[in-house]
């Protein structure tokens, strides 16, 4: 199978884990089936009500910033894994000539090209609000500043009423904006006449903002990315110890950060616990991405509250704390410090009480995506949909074989790694596996698995947990017999068929029994090993892995899908040259700890024989 094809099954196993769409539209479904929320379709391409990019901050956070990054660089984690760079939506040259509209749209439908999914779980007004949100990351603070001084001079007299109509704001980009300022429309003058030094820039970005809800305390989930020190506590006790001045009264531009601890442990919270908190901030070097600019320490008090008094509350600051308790690290939402601020509360840091006992997990949906393509193996990609209905954090202990152990293989099969889904819940690290706090919002996981490719395969699914809904998705052309298994027929996904299979209700200790027969149609065996899908996943609790594409594709991240990975190739200049990027790119892995040993050598040693055999 060539290369193209397996990054079209890796883009709509992303797609389904994400948005939980379904494919069975015309398909009569089995008993018990709940059909999940559809892909959204495209609305009015403008906002109902003026966007609230307070409420966009907490969305972009929760939702977009794991693979845009913090500050909208690209530089998210996430999307360092992906085969192609994720939009700089914070980069000037990107963001002065976005439309809202088509954001929107791609927010809203996808970007499959871009292996962005769908956004289901947002509401159509929370869409515009993380697109007017998202227009924000490239304008520096002073530039918005100047351009509300130009307005103010300049436009003291203008008809302000059409920058507040959202279907015509959300159409143009800020770039054409400040082109109609300059020379004007019938509805508008131009100020090309009043505006001697220039400036139209800022005083665009400023008026965008006129057409933006009046601005409210925004929160979101944020991993900090990076770690200082030394910086004063909120008793005015720098962390390293040293005295530092007391302010005696508030001052302009200082005030309090407060917040509290929600203890669902059913004990009290140990005496003198600390909390900490992390102040962040937009650097001058655009590509650095955010950086810690102070940290506090105090004593969480006996009601639970926290204070820190008299510190530095300049508008933009991102201000997060986090406290651990039983080991493990609880984080509160992120507020963003507002104009004129005096005082900064936080969301509530939750705690629950731990156990090991996986039992109240519960699996929602598991999703089984084969791949035949292999010369002498197939490969299996198990898509969970997981749900902690207890009231404790659950912790997974892997430190004995590297295996989630409420996850298994089919039997005979090669278990390969794990990975998280984009919209998962999100999972806790722990020393020795992960951990699981209740959460509203489900856990999503990848398991990757390999299975020696017979004529007819036998498959013996255990469950080690309830497990809801299954869905099988088979290459067109093969077949799968077994009991209670309902035919759904072909489906297209994209622009792949699959022969899906579904089945409801496998109880915890039952197995899913099947047989697979039949061959893969338009597709044939590939002895070369650079289009061999084997995958070499390291084992492991949700490090960097690859998937699918060959370790290889993660070092041309810049290059688009169908230049990189063409399948016609009738100059077949460049499969030497990727087969040394792909060497390189293992070396490289392998020295950061992401690739066993065994698993390195076995690769390694493939492409060097193919390397040879092009020679």
């Amino acid at each position: 199978m060539k290369l193209h094809r397996a990054i079209v099954l890796a883009i709509i196993i992303v797609l389904l884990a994400a948005c939980n769409f379904t494919l069975a539209e015309d398909v009569t479904p089995p008993p018990g089936y709940v059909p999940p929320t559809p892909v959204p379709t495209l609305g009015p391409l403008y906002p109902a009500s003026a966007p609230d990019i307070a409420n966009g901050a907490i969305i972009y956070a929760e939702k977009c910033a794991a693979c845009h990054g913090v500050a909208g660089l690209g530089d998210g984690e996430q999307g360092k894994q992906l085969p192609v760079t994720a939009a700089p939506l914070g980069l000037a040259e990107y963001g002065q000539t976005a439309q809202p509209s088509k954001w929107y749209a791609q927010v809203t439908q996808g970007n499959l090209d871009r292996f962005m999914p769908p956004f289901s779980s947002l509401s159509d007004q929370e869409r515009w609000d993380v697109v007017a949100y998202a227009l924000t990351l490239y304008v520096a603070e002073k530039d918005l500043k100047r351009g509300r001084e130009l307005f103010e001079t300049v436009c003291a007299d203008c008809p302000t009423e059409i920058f507040r109509n959202q279907e015509w704001m959300a159409s143009i980009s800020n770039m054409e904006l400040a082109k109609i300022l300059r020379d004007g429309t019938p509805e508008f003058p131009g100020l090309d006449s009043r505006m001697t030094e220039g400036g139209f820039t800022e005083l665009a970005a400023y008026v965008r903002t006129l057409s933006f809800a009046a601005p409210t305390t925004a929160s979101a989930t944020l991993t900090p990315v990076s770690a200082g020190g030394g910086t004063p506590s909120a008793q005015q006790t720098p962390v390293d110890g040293t005295q530092a001045a007391v302010t005696p009264e508030a001052i302009a531009g200082f005030g309090n950060v407060s917040g509290s601890i929600d203890n669902k442990t059913g004990a009290a919270l140990p005496p003198g616990l600390k909390v900490i908190l992390r102040a962040y901030e937009h650097g001058a070097d655009p590509s650095a991405g955010p950086q810690e600019a102070a940290s506090y320490e105090s004593t969480i008090n006996a009601d639970g509250t926290f204070v820190f008094e008299n510190i530095e509350i300049p508008e933009g600051l991102i201000y997060i704390a986090e406290t651990t308790v039983e080991g493990l690290d609880y984080r509160s939402d992120l507020v963003i410090v507002e104009a004129g601020a005096s005082e900064v509360i936080l969301q509530p840091i939750t705690v629950y009480a731990v156990t090991g006992d996986f039992s109240p997990l519960k699996i929602d949906s598991l999703q089984l995506f084969f791949d035949f393509a292999g010369e002498n193996s197939a490969q299996i990609f198990a898509v969970y949909t997981i749900s902690n209905e207890g009231d404790k954090t659950i912790v997974i202990d892997m430190s004995d074989n590297q295996t989630v152990p409420f996850i298994a293989p089919p039997d005979g099969a090669e278990g390969l790694g794990y990975e998280a889904t984009q919209d998962s819940a999100v999972f806790v690290p722990t020393e020795k596996g992960f951990a699981m706090p209740p959460d509203e919002v489900p856990y999503g996981l990848i398991a990757f698995a390999s299975i020696p490719k017979e004529k007819e395969v036998e498959i013996s699914q255990s469950a080690l947990l309830p497990v809801g809904l299954v869905n099988l998705y088979l290459p067109e052309g093969m077949e799968a017999e077994g009991a209670g298994l309902v035919d759904e027929g072909i489906q297209a996904i994209q622009t792949t068929n699959f022969h899906v299979y579904s089945i409801s209700g496998i109880n915890k200790g039952e197995s899913l029994e099947f047989t697979i027969t039949g061959k893969p149609q338009n597709t044939t065996d590939n002895p070369d090993i650079t289009q061999n899908q084997t995958l070499l996943i390291g084992v492991g609790a949700f490090g960097i892995v690859l998937i699918l594409a060959g370790v290889w594709l993660y070092m041309r991240d810049r290059k688009s899908l169908e230049d990189d990975f063409d399948d016609d190739d009738e100059a077949g200049t460049g499969d030497s040259e990727s087969t040394l990027d792909a060497i390189i790119a293992l070396d490289d892995l392998h020295r950061a700890g992401k690739i066993s040993d065994a698993a390195y050598k076995q690769r390694r040693e493939e492409l060097k024989g193919s390397l040879k055999r092009k020679a």
